[in-house]
């Protein structure tokens, strides 16, 4: 079965500046890649359909929503956080990004796809219940877990965040909410510079050091994910998939390769098939060397398809 692949071409007219990492760039460079390469021939392509307002309330408040769309500019630009601003395509690329993820999970609940991936931007896992920042206005991965709990009747999930960044915007949203495991590795300290005190039961971080390579990241995996996501048995698993962990990744300090992420990657794909049918809903979040992220976003997709 092909993997379905969810993007929309007003993804790319979201534009912070040619100075700005989070760049329209990043989404051609992985289209670019995935024709080269010949695996575009295995994806299910869908266009994303826009979130509704009720579904962004069940991740976020409706003050949050409110504001941004308040905030949307007619012409130019206006600023939401230091790192992040929104021009007049911004909030419907946001609600695209978001409606991705909840259409990736109508698709594999309705036995559609078991696997999808989301092309998407703006990111989504810094956005917290009430506030938009570090380039995320909605927070995409938690408005589809939230549509699979509460539409689809789904009574655990899991979101697995390998960003170098830490998930604050998912953390935020989920923590305490014992039908979710977040789990999530991360550069530590680093921005946004939180993660390492969260003491709620469903949220498993693994804090590492700058110059963090495969061999430590595979150990924190082994030594924290995995045993937490065999117990917690979910039957859906979101990724939050950064890739900016990379060694060529200019914004952050880990030596992550394309083949950690693979590596990554089949481990979930093991417990996926273990307890959730195979059932995996992937997004884009960080990646920000163009070369680097489409080949790493290549191996993902790939070790999803069962192609080590």
């Amino acid at each position: 079965m092909n993997i379905a692949y969810i993007s929309h071409p007003t993804c790319e007219l979201h534009d912070m500046g040619s100075y700005h990492p989070e760049q329209p760039a990043r989404l051609s460079a992985i289209n670019d890649r995935l024709i080269a390469s010949g695996l575009d021939m295995a994806l299910q392509r869908y266009d994303a359909s826009a979130a509704q307002r009720d579904q962004l309330l069940h991740a976020h408040s409706s003050r949050h929503v409110d504001h941004l769309f308040a905030q949307s500019p007619e012409i130019g630009s206006v600023s939401v956080d230091p790192d992040t601003t929104m021009n007049p395509y911004s909030l419907q690329a946001a609600l695209l990004a978001a409606g991705a993820v909840i259409q990736g999970v109508d698709l594999v609940m309705g036995e559609k796809t078991r696997q999808v991936f989301c092309g998407v931007r703006p990111p989504g896992h810094h956005a917290e219940r009430d506030k938009a920042m570090g380039f995320c206005l909605f927070n995409n991965i938690a408005v589809g877990a939230y549509h699979a709990l509460e539409h689809h009747g789904l009574e655990r999930v899991a979101i697995v965040d390998f960003d170098v960044h830490h998930g604050n915007g998912t953390e935020d949203i989920v923590a305490g909410d014992e039908r979710i495991l977040f789990c999530s590795t991360f550069q530590h300290p680093f921005y946004p510079h939180s993660g390492e005190a969260c003491e709620a039961a469903n949220v498993v971080n693994s804090p590492l050091p700058a110059g963090s390579d495969g061999e430590s990241f595979r150990a924190a995996v082994n030594s924290h994910w995995l045993p937490a996501l065999e117990a917690f048995a979910p039957q859906l698993i979101f990724i939050s998939a950064g890739f900016d962990a990379h060694q060529a990744d200019p914004l952050a300090d880990f030596q992550l390769v394309d083949e950690d992420f693979a590596w990554v990657t089949r481990q979930l794909c093991q417990q996926a098939l273990a307890s959730a049918d195979g059932r995996i809903v992937s997004s884009l979040e960080g990646g920000y060397d163009l070369h680097a992220l489409a080949r790493s976003v290549e191996a993902h997709l790939k070790a999803l398809l069962g192609d080590d």
